[in-house]
């Protein structure tokens, strides 16, 4: 899916940048200004930084025209340089980002003056905000120092940032950690380095260490009744004390929005250091650490029951404390119980203890409670899941804290999809009442929680679904209108809708609800607000899958015709990408009727086609054509006897796409379309691209159609394959870490190999693969291998198979050999629709590795020589793998 709302902004970003360069002092200032309130806003630092990933370099896998010119470069690097002292955190943070995504293409070749300027700011002790801006931008470079320039920077690095780690002001202090690892590493391997009995102030030193820092971390940020540092700050700027902690409880308990957006937030803190302290406790020491942090938990839990004896009104912050601890390694706890471990009591007792508690009195310790349960419902006893959904489900009707409603939200979005199974649902019509009046006082923070917890509610609907499309659609075909720029919370309101759809008895209601106005948007794109045709666009896919004859054709009659004009016209990326979903969809839902529907002459097949000339025009940006593949594989598959007479112009048009794109993701899935269709007079070129991508190819699907072609290909023993030259092992010319700047410079060398011996290598890749994944079974190729996806089918080999697998090496390719090549090659590709196609598709009835044994057993005992000299290329790994299927 893909959303248009992206491209605006960006368009926006280019014209501010542009005019910061204009000769006009009120068209600069104006554009300076508005690019600083803009950085203000959130997400200000990732949209300048994909804007440099997108439009500085153009030989970059993500660039998108237009490209920022040398002069330009040269401005903006001065003028970013020269922001990294601004007084705004946030500012400071977008700057860096943005020095740093630069520094990644330029530095040093292109940007000698980078380091020098960022020493300069980090030495001027005077000058703060440059300090914290030049920290936070070399900690980001911080991975692309190598040998070479470590020894000159560190002389006069380290005396700075030994002058700011012993001075007051500790906000800059942590934003040297990245730059200080191997330092940190030494300290550690120091205090981890075995305590002597004869030197027990290495003993003092690292138990000192450790219990200090555990005392000042309880006192301040669990019980709250030490101030052990009176004012701090993070790295944006932000004030983080104790009084602030207060400011931000009160906060919590006000608005739920705050909360869930400082909840999610796993960025640096206390209590994120502190759980990951705890998974590498419990990944270190297995059996020993899970058994010690559920010990611990148990303590601190009495010893809040204690404290609740003594009259103390922080008694519920260990409580909740050791409620943390235990969801963070809920993962980890869940296996130790299915292990024989009993975390259940403890938990049991916990959320037991909770009930009895005021909720407006100990609202996080409620909210921690419901959280718990949506971790641990696969341990805690039914009676208990039961008790809390009903609790879950009167919070969000009832007048209690925000932090609450959140904590009954997360339970229900978990308990209710399991209640089919196990749990009684109380009033589920109540629930998603309630859910619907949160919405309207939903922010985005807590807007995806609720559409959430929705999507759950309806799915647990049962023989009520038919009440739910008349009143849930209306309000979320609204919220996803009003946040169509937003992909996240709109993407969210699809899932919604597509559990609506997938509810009994309400597809047709919902389809009838939302086709009039989707048809008038599509027909007239260009006059919509930005992202509402590719929103539509995505919605009406998500109708299309799966969706009855009838349905397509409704959809058919009164979209196709507009969305084809989308595709031959629009250059919007976002239209078009998801435009070419659809038709897919269509294809993939229509079938051969799909050509009926447009009136005579083939005038349905001229338009899928025309749209699919557009997709692999060369002229046409690479990431607009980017589902070209998966369209064309559905006209392929469905329509396979009217495509036919268009197989030499098509494969024509997919080289020509191929070699204008350099978009790795486009040219896997046109490889995929080759390999189905068979090779032409392009051989050379698709061989070498193929190899080179092979190892770049995701999905099932497209991995087993790749392989089983290459493994065709090299058992016909073609003696034009040997003459085929391709890309082989890379040559390392240079020492240290190769920067984008430097790979420019000196680009990598490769070694060139016959194609023969590169497709045997790659079969052996994959064959070592499939063996790992088998690792610990009698049979190696068990069928819940990732690479099987086998639909309960025949194990053996096709008779097609075999036969392409025999072809005589001086034999020139027959008809009867593309066809039964053919023929292997008849399955879906790894998207929406595979489910569809495995039921009737040869290709999910062969188990690779039987597959890739055949094929190599056959090798060696047809032609010993040829499979000794391929062998001499292989690596011990690969070699091994091809030993083991011949021992068999």
């Amino acid at each position: 899916m893909a959303a248009g709302a992206g491209d605006g902004d960006q368009r926006w970003l280019v014209e501010c940048l542009t005019a910061t360069l204009d000769t006009a002092r009120d068209v600069r200032a104006f554009a300076e200004e508005s690019l600083r309130q803009a950085s203000l806003l959130p997400g200000y630092g990732a949209a300048l930084t994909k804007f440099i990933k997108q439009h500085w370099q153009e030989d970059e896998e993500n660039f998108m025209p237009p490209v920022v010119s040398a002069l330009e470069k040269v401005i903006i690097r001065q003028l970013l340089l020269t922001s990294l002292d601004d007084s705004h955190g946030k500012i400071r943070t977008a700057i860096g980002m943005a020095v740093a995504a630069i520094g990644q293409q330029d530095w040093p070749e292109d940007w000698p003056e980078l380091l020098p300027y960022l020493l300069k700011l980090i030495s001027d002790q005077s000058n703060g905000c440059g300090v914290r801006g030049a920290l936070r931008c070399l900690a980001l470079l911080s991975d692309d120092l190598d040998d070479t320039c470590i020894p000159k920077l560190v002389p006069e690095l380290f005396p700075s940032l030994y002058s700011i780690i012993s001075s007051p002001h500790r906000e800059t202090v942590s934003l040297i950690s990245s730059m200080l690892d191997p330092l940190m590493e030494q300290f550690s391997a120091i205090l981890n380095s075995p305590v002597l009995s004869h030197n027990p102030d290495d003993w003092n030193m690292q138990m000192e260490t450790f219990v200090s820092s555990f005392k000042v971390y309880q006192l301040s940020m669990i019980q709250a009744s030490e101030d052990v540092d009176s004012v701090g700050y993070d790295s944006d700027g932000s004030e983080r004390s104790l009084e602030s902690f207060g400011i931000q409880l009160q906060n919590w308990s006000r608005d739920a929005n705050r909360y869930v957006a400082d909840e999610d937030d796993v960025t640096y803190s206390c209590r994120v250091s502190g759980s990951l302290l705890l998974e590498e406790i419990v990944t270190a020491y297995d059996e020993y650490g899970i058994e010690s942090v559920l010990e611990a938990s148990q303590m601190r839990f009495h010893e809040s029951r204690e404290l609740k004896k003594a009259g103390s009104t922080d008694w519920w912050r260990l409580h909740e404390a050791s409620f943390f601890a235990l969801g963070s390694l809920s993962e980890q706890l869940c296996e130790a119980q299915d292990s024989g471990y009993n975390v259940r009591d403890l938990l049991e007792q916990m959320v037991t203890d909770t009930v009895g508690t005021e909720v407006h009195q100990y609202p996080f310790l409620h909210a921690r409670a419901f959280s718990i349960l949506s971790k641990f419902s696969s341990v805690i006893s039914k009676e208990i899941c039961e008790q809390y959904l009903c609790s879950a489900a009167h919070a969000i009707a009832s007048d209690v804290p925000p932090p609450v409603k959140v904590g009954a939200c997360r339970a229900l979005a978990q308990l209710l999809p399991e209640s089919n199974q196990s749990l009684n649902v109380p009033n589920i019509m109540g629930i998603l009442s309630s859910l619907v009046d949160l919405l309207g006082k939903a922010s985005d923070e807590t807007l995806h929680l609720v559409l959430e917890t929705l999507q759950s509610a309806i799915k647990s609907c049962g023989e009520q679904s038919t009440l739910i499309e008349p009143v849930i659609s209306p309000v979320i075909l609204d919220v996803w209108a009003q946040h169509i720029a937003d992909p996240f919370i709109s993407i969210d309101a699809v899932e919604v809708l597509e559990a609506i759809k997938n509810a009994p008895g309400c597809l047709e209601p919902l389809v009838s609800r939302i086709l009039p106005t989707i048809g008038s948007i599509l027909e007239k794109p260009k006059i919509q607000q930005n992202g509402l045709a590719a929103g539509s666009l995505d919605l009406l896919t998500m109708i299309l899958k799966n969706a009855p004859t009838t349905v397509v054709k409704a959809i058919f009659d009164t979209c196709f015709t507009s969305i084809i004009q989308i595709v031959l016209e629009s250059d919007d990326h976002g239209e078009m990408q998801n435009a070419t979903e659809c038709l897919a969809a269509f294809i993939s839902g229509g079938r051969q009727e799909l050509l009926l529907w447009g009136g005579g002459q083939g005038r349905t097949l001229k338009m899928l086609l025309d749209a699919a000339s557009r997709l692999l025009d060369p002229a046409l940006e690479s990431s607009i054509s980017l589902f070209v593949g998966s369209y064309i594989l559905q006209l392929i598959i469905h329509l396979p006897s009217h495509l036919s007479p268009h197989f030499p112009e098509l494969i024509a048009a997919i080289v020509r796409r191929m070699q204008s794109s350099s978009i790795t993701g486009l040219k896997s899935s046109l490889v995929v379309i080759v390999a189905r269709l068979g090779y032409n007079n392009s051989l050379a070129y698709i061989m070498s691209e193929w190899s080179q991508l092979q190892s770049e190819i995701q999905g099932a699907y497209q991995i087993k159609v790749t392989t089983t072609a290459l493994a065709l290909l090299i058992s016909t023993r073609h003696p034009e394959l040997s003459r085929i030259e391709v890309q082989g092992h890379i040559i390392k010319t240079s020492a240290g870490i190769t920067t984008r700047s430097k790979a420019r410079v000196a680009p990598d060398h490769w070694t060139k190999i016959p194609l023969p011996a590169k497709i045997f290598s790659l079969l052996a890749d994959t064959l070592a693969e499939i063996q790992e994944q088998a690792v610990g079974d009698e049979d190696d190729c068990e069928e819940d291998s990732d690479w099987e996806e086998i639909q309960n089918g025949d194990s053996s080999i096709p008779h097609d198979m075999i036969y392409s697998a025999s072809v005589p090496s001086n034999a020139k390719p027959s008809v009867e050999h593309l066809n039964a090549m053919a023929k292997v090659f008849d399955e879906d590709d790894d998207g929406s629709y595979d489910d569809d196609l495995a039921k009737a598709d040869s290709l999910n009835e062969v188990k690779l590795s039987d597959f890739l044994t055949n094929i190599f057993v056959k090798l060696w005992e047809s032609d010993r020589p040829l499979f000794e000299y391929l062998c001499q290329a292989l690596t011990d790994s690969q070699r091994t793998a091809v030993d083991k299927v011949l021992r068999k």
